[in-house]
């Protein structure tokens, strides 16, 4: 289930009306790296770039998803390996903007008495399918010689993982923060015992549309896009009220959501344009040959660049 987080009320800019006559309705569930997209309801920059948006958060993939592929979502913040699951199933999903990396932001959690991978040999694992956690839990077991055949896979969201492990329903969890932190710190016992900083770009999330929603509003598309970029900006020279702004968004207390924040990186437009000249792209390529491997029946065909990524927006605000 889901609630709306607002709706943007301004409808004038610079004394022209919006291109866009229909909000904007944007998914996205309550991650860190997300954390822009609140900031620039909060202090107002969607109306300052011309674009009017409604923020919808969700707590499982799918549901969002299902909702960009029916109509009812325009936008979703998407994982990249998400992305890559929806282009198997036929979903029109195209990434114009890279939004965040995770490091120690994504992580599996188990007791003291697991200490290491192999370890989770037979044990349960609580993660959500086909989300960020599944892809850290595949690259985890492929990285130890093993695979999902040598755990007991419990289906659960990120948000119910981590008290799952706490409260002895499952042996591991794998999720994210705010919800690492938050388990962490209720009980002594229970540790991370591997994250997505072993292999950077691995979990990485990008503002996704179907490629025909993206041909027709790219002035939409645009104002996305600089106003995540004066979002960051605006974190990055303020980032106590920034901070305080994304944790109140995401439902974390602020000595649980400092640290946690650090574990993510995120990318304005000038450091999106080199981060893309870069590996990004073949990491992607990589992060979809791990999927097949696991799940060769859903992962059929691994995508190019072109048929996940639309840049031209991207390029156009960064002046390039």
């Amino acid at each position: 289930m889901y609630k709306k987080l607002g709706i943007t009320l301004a409808a004038l800019v610079m004394g022209t009306t919006i291109t866009h006559a229909e909000p904007v309705r944007l998914g996205l569930q309550p991650w860190l790296g997300y954390g822009p997209l609140w900031v620039a309801e909060e202090k107002g920059f969607f109306d300052d770039n011309g674009v009017e948006v409604e923020l919808t958060t969700f707590n499982w993939d799918q549901d969002m998803t299902a909702a960009l592929a029916s109509g009812n979502l325009d936008v979703i913040a998407s994982a990249t390996n998400g992305m890559i699951a929806n282009f198997n199933q036929g979903v029109d999903q195209k990434g114009f903007l890279v939004m965040d990396l995770s490091f120690e932001a994504d992580a599996i959690l188990a007791g003291n008495d697991i200490g290491s991978i192999p370890e989770l040999k037979g044990k349960t694992v609580a993660f959500e399918t086909g989300a960020t956690s599944d892809l850290l839990m595949n690259y985890a077991l492929k990285a130890n010689g093993m695979t999902m055949e040598d755990i007991e896979h419990v289906p659960m969201g990120a948000s119910e993982a981590g008290l799952a492990l706490i409260a002895g329903r499952v042996d591991a969890a794998v999720t994210y923060e705010p919800y690492i932190s938050t388990a962490l710190a209720r009980d002594d016992n229970y540790k991370v015992i591997y994250t997505a900083a072993e292999k950077p770009g691995l979990i990485s999330d990008m503002l996704t549309a179907s490629s025909t929603w993206i041909e027709e509003n790219p002035e939409a598309v645009k104002g996305l896009i600089k106003s995540w970029d004066d979002a960051i900006n605006f974190i990055r020279e303020n980032p106590e009220e920034g901070a305080a702004m994304i944790a109140k968004a995401v439902g974390s207390p602020m000595e649980e959501f400092e640290p946690a924040f650090k574990g993510v990186r995120l990318y304005n437009v000038a450091e999106n344009v080199e981060f893309l000249k870069g590996d990004f792209q073949a990491t992607v390529t990589e992060i979809a040959e791990i999927m097949q491997a696991t799940n060769p029946q859903e992962i059929k065909t691994i995508p190019s660049a072109d048929d996940l990524f639309v840049l031209d927006n991207l390029y156009e605000v960064a002046g390039q």
